[in-house]
């Protein structure tokens, strides 16, 4: 099952591009963020990034399309 139709019509590739798209710019984001980076699937992109810090703690409806996190980096432990 696909999570975008848009995505379905171009087949497994184009899903695991999106995905890899939205991993590699939460892995991005997570070098500015004390938060958490959460990779979401979305009906018209497919995958999307998402701050914690932008949000709270995530909403329900959120976090049931969680499909990956990669933790926030920044540290004040220096």
């Amino acid at each position: 099952m696909y999570a975008s139709l848009n995505i379905a019509a171009a087949g497994p590739a184009a899903d695991q591009a999106a995905f890899v798209a939205a991993l590699d710019q939460a892995h991005a984001r997570s070098f500015h963020s004390y938060y958490t980076q959460y990779v979401l699937t979305d009906d018209e992109a497919g995958y999307i990034a998402v701050d914690e810090g932008d949000y709270g703690a995530l909403p329900k409806a959120m976090l049931d399309r969680v499909i990956d996190t990669v933790p926030g980096r920044l540290s004040e432990e220096f």
